[in-house]
């Protein structure tokens, strides 16, 4: 149940209305409130004639009507500014990115200040009463509309500056980036990882099969792990966050054989049509590499752009370096109760290298590049299996330069480039020795 109101929460946090639903429900409240204090005259004279609107009815309904029409008309054009955004993002930088606008605060706000005034100003208008009418004009929500008109101004300024700059490649690599951080720090730990249990204890398990489709984007591995606990047993997760779901195919093995297994592993797992990066590093990853290879596609071709994101895979890799990844192991009382097949850092390290580099073959910039973010990592490592994973990423890199570049020059460069790495590899390994490895057990 946790997983399914995480994933609605979430999902809540991607959609584009909520945020103008509640900007209109607020501005309706705030017309109806004040108008209720304007009812009942408990403003004095003094404040009505020097702070407060003080025309007659007639001026009142043309002022608001002004504007309201003022704020909707606006409200379609950044309706329209938004939607162009998003299409021009969608071709450059890769339509999953497209949650990165949809979710942003700054646009959201903007639409719901523009609707929530038309929906204020309209509320306030159907109140107005002419002399013919028995007059009544609402001073005091007078005011404010014209106080939240003069806001809609400030706003639309804040918002042709905010979508100039949403827009930018570079903007976008640093907002993905923080996601990635974002993920870093809630998958990894300072703590030691327990190892899985010997593989052979779940050959006789009962088999969990489940009749949804989609990708795995909540896991409540806690309410899981506690369930099973409880009734004595083990469970191992046959697909982690980000893996896609086929209808009727297994998703865990249970040993021994429980019942009510099944609803408790669904009631743990919350699906739906997309990745997610709440739970799924590689697919944070994967929104970064997007980046870089389109920028290196032949209709592109603008290697700066994937030279950025090969800062910023680099820099992850380097937040990663004082941590474990944690292992997907769940302990209870000493005893494994939960296995999750999390990503380990050599499928981290291939996700961020391969296609970049797969892309680049011929661009010695790059290339060289990739190597020299190699080595940055590198000189923040001291385990051995992962300076020994950065050393197979860079050998593949040499390769593929020996292949692919043409120009002896550049080729050189990146040669020098690898004889770089492996300096700062040996060094690392040599100063191992009287630096405390923080993953040592």
């Amino acid at each position: 149940m946790k997983a399914r109101i995480r994933k609605l929460f979430n999902d809540l946090g991607e959609t584009f209305w909520v945020v103008p639903g509640l900007a209109v429900a607020a501005g309706i409240l705030l017309a109806l409130g004040l108008v209720h204090v304007d009812r009942t005259d408990s403003l004095t004279d003094g404040l009505r004639k020097t702070w407060l609107y003080d025309g007659g009815g007639t001026g009142a309904r043309t002022l608001l009507g002004a504007i309201a029409s003022s704020a909707i008309g606006v409200a379609g054009t950044v309706f329209s500014i938004t939607i162009a955004a998003l299409s021009l993002a969608a071709g450059q930088m890769g339509p999953r990115l497209l949650r990165n606008f949809t979710r942003d605060r700054g646009n959201q706000l903007t639409l719901g200040i523009f609707l929530g005034t038309f929906a204020y100003a309209l509320m306030v208008l159907r109140s107005i009463r002419t002399q013919d009418e028995g007059e009544f004009v609402p001073h005091l929500a007078l005011s404010a509309g014209l106080f939240l008109a003069m806001i809609c101004v400030a706003t639309l300024v804040y918002f042709v500056a905010h979508i100039a700059s949403r827009i930018n490649v570079d903007t976008v690599i640093d907002l993905v980036g923080e996601d990635l951080r974002a993920a870093i720090q809630r998958l990894t730990t300072k703590e030691p990882q327990p190892e899985a249990p010997d593989a052979s204890i779940w050959s006789d398990g009962q088999v969990v099969c489940d009749p949804r489709r989609g990708y795995l984007q909540e896991l409540d591995t806690d309410g899981l792990a506690d369930w099973a606990a409880e009734r004595d047993a083990q469970i191992l997760l046959l697909v982690r966050p980000g893996d896609h779901v086929f209808p009727g195919s297994p998703i865990a093995v249970v040993t021994p054989e429980t019942e009510g297994a099944q609803e408790a592993v669904r009631a743990a797992t919350a699906l739906g049509s997309k990745r997610m990066s709440s739970a799924d590093l590689e697919f944070a990853v994967r929104q970064l590499v997007e980046v870089a290879v389109r920028a290196l596609s032949p209709g592109i071709n603008d290697p700066y752009t994937a030279l950025s994101v090969l800062d910023r895979l680099g820099a992850a890799l380097c937040d990663i370096g004082p941590f474990h990844l944690r292992s997907g192991v769940v302990m209870r009382q000493g005893k494994p109760v939960l296995v999750v097949r999390n990503v380990d850092y050599d499928g981290l390290a291939d996700s961020m290298f391969h296609l970049i580099r797969q892309n680049a073959r011929g661009s010695a910039t790059v290339l060289v590049r990739q190597l020299e973010v190699l080595a940055a990592i590198a000189s923040c490592e001291t385990a051995p299996h992962r300076l020994a994973t950065l050393s197979r990423h860079a050998g593949l890199v040499l390769a593929d330069a020996e292949r692919s570049v043409s120009n002896a020059d550049d080729l050189d460069d990146v040669r020098n480039r690898y004889r770089r790495f492996i300096r700062t590899r040996r060094g690392e390994v040599l100063a191992a020795s009287g630096r405390v490895d923080p993953h040592a057990p």
